[in-house]
């Protein structure tokens, strides 16, 4: 089993540009990772370090492969207690819900018994053309608080 397992939901490919990133970032410090793009729940193990790297399509609306796993978890509504947990969101300032995928994963796992490691990191591509360089800097001490 993987040290983090990292859950990935994007629609032109940011996120798991970042994910990916950062796994080789956890690699360099002996933390091995999962990557899953849009996973299915039955995919998960419902224990561990999961980060959740999301960027926010439409209206504050969370990607199409990871709307599929956000419905699983409210339909089915696992307990989440052994779950801690990173999340990275990517958006645009200029919307009025920047970020708002992440904003309603981070709530939901919250919801279902889930614990945040650190703050939630949201990153506006208006700033940041390169989202890995913000969320490199955000892993180091999110790093130290596992």
């Amino acid at each position: 089993m993987a040290d983090i397992t990292f859950i990935t939901g994007s629609t032109l490919g940011s996120a798991e540009y970042v994910a990916e990133h950062l796994a080789e970032k956890l690699e360099e410090v002996g933390k091995s990772s999962e990557l899953l793009h849009g996973p299915a729940l039955d995919e998960l193990t419902l224990s561990g370090i999961w980060l959740v790297v999301t960027s926010t399509h439409g209206a504050g609306d969370l990607p199409d492969n990871l709307q599929v796993l956000f419905d699983e978890i409210t339909e089915r509504q696992p307990d989440l207690s052994a779950v801690r947990y990173g999340a990275i969101g990517i958006g645009n300032r200029e919307y009025d819900l920047f970020c708002g995928a992440i904003k309603q994963f981070d709530a939901l796992l919250q919801n279902r018994g889930a614990q945040r490691i650190g703050d939630r990191l949201e990153i506006d591509m208006l700033e940041h053309e390169i989202p890995e360089d913000p969320a490199e800097v955000w892993l180091e001490s999110w790093i130290e608080q596992l």
